[in-house]
C-alpha cells in the first residue's frame, strides 16, 4: 500500500466503514488523496507508480487530474465523509467558542510567519474561548506552542499523521471530529482540509490573518493567490454559511461516498469480506 494511504488513519477509517473492523487495514488498490489540494489530488514529491489508480475526493479534482493527463482516476469522496457517515447518530455536545488551525509545515518544509501577530488578530476577532490546534510539527516546537499557551488559549494536537508506514494514529480523524463538534466556529489563516471538515461537522468557518510562507512552496497550481481568487466566499472573519456548506460538500465529495460493498470492490477488499463472513 502507498504509505500516504495511512496518513491520518485514512486507510483505517475506510476499512472500518467497509466492515473489516479495527485491525490493520489491507492493501488499497490505488492512491487515496490524503488532503484537500488545488491540484490533481497527488501530493508533490511523493513517489507514485504510473498507472496506479488515483482515488480522489471530488469531481473538481478529477477534472484537474484529467487535464494534466491522468486517466485512471475515480472519485470516492474524502475519508472524513465516511467517518461522518459512521458517526451520524452520535450525540452532539453543546458547542462553544472557536477551534483555530494555524497553517503548518511538515517534515520536509517549515513555515515562516509571525505567530504573535496572528495571536493578536485571533484575540481581536474571536468572541468566545479559543482552542488552538497545532499540527504535530509545530506542537513539538516548545517556543511556538508556548506562544499560544501564554496567550491563554487551550492548545491541543490531534496526533501524529504517520510517515513511511510508521506511527500512524488510527484515531486521528475521530479525535479531530470530536473536537470540531465541541466548537461553534472553525478558523485558519489558510483554506485547508480542516476548514472543510469543520463545515461538514457543523461549524461556522472563517479564514483570515497572515497566510504565512511555506519554504519552497510549490507554485505549480497557483498557490494561495489562486485559492483566494477561486474561493473568495470562504475568506473573511464572517462567511455566509449556506454557501460554505455547499462548497464543502462539493470539495469533500460527500455525494460520491461509496456504499460499503462497492467500496470493498473498488479498493480490492471484496474477497477479504467474504473470508470474514
Amino acid at each position: 500500500m502507498h504509505h500516504a494511504n495511512h496518513f491520518y488513519g485514512h486507510a483505517h477509517v475506510l476499512a472500518r466503514y467497509a466492515g473489516l473492523g479495527d485491525g490493520h487495514p489491507p492493501r488499497i488498490n490505488g492512491y487515496v488523496q490524503h488532503g484537500w489540494n488545488i491540484g490533481d489530488g497527488l501530493a508533490p514529491g511523493h513517489p507514485y507508480a504510473e498507472r496506479t489508480p488515483s482515488l480522489l475526493w471530488s469531481e473538481q479534482t478529477r477534472r484537474r487530474a484529467w487535464s494534466v493527463g491522468r486517466r485512471n482516476v475515480t472519485v470516492i469522496g474524502a475519508p472524513f465523509v465516511y467517518l461522518l457517515a459512521m458517526q451520524a447518530d452520535e450525540p452532539q455536545p453543546e458547542r462553544a467558542g472557536t477551534i483555530w488551525y494555524p497553517f503548518h509545515g511538515w517534515e520536509g518544509q517549515h513555515v515562516k510567519g509571525d505567530h504573535k501577530e496572528l495571536i493578536a488578530r485571533i484575540r481581536d476577532t474571536e468572541p468566545g474561548p479559543v482552542t488552538v490546534c497545532l499540527y504535530w510539527h509545530e506542537h513539538r516546537m516548545r517556543r511556538v506552542r508556548r506562544l499560544y499557551e501564554n496567550a491563554g488559549f487551550r492548545v491541543i494536537c490531534h496526533g501524529y499523521r504517520g510517515h513511511w508506514w510508521k506511527d500512524t494514529d488510527p484515531e486521528f480523524l475521530d479525535r479531530q471530529l470530536a473536537e470540531l463538534r465541541r466548537h461553534a466556529r472553525v478558523a485558519s489563516n489558510r483554506l485547508t482540509s480542516a476548514i472543510f471538515y469543520g463545515i461538514a461537522a457543523g461549524c461556522e468557518p472563517a479564514v483570515y490573518g497572515d497566510p504565512m510562507v511555506l519554504a519552497n512552496e510549490d507554485p505549480t497550481f497557483g498557490g494561495t493567490a489562486r485559492i483566494r481568487r477561486q474561493w473568495p466566499e470562504l475568506h473573511g472573519e464572517q462567511v455566509h454559511l449556506p454557501t460554505a456548506v455547499e462548497i464543502a460538500r462539493a470539495e469533500l465529495g460527500t455525494d460520491h461516498r461509496y456504499p460499503p460493498a462497492a467500496l470493498r470492490e473498488l479498493l480490492g477488499w471484496a474477497h477479504l469480506q467474504e473470508e470474514t463472513t
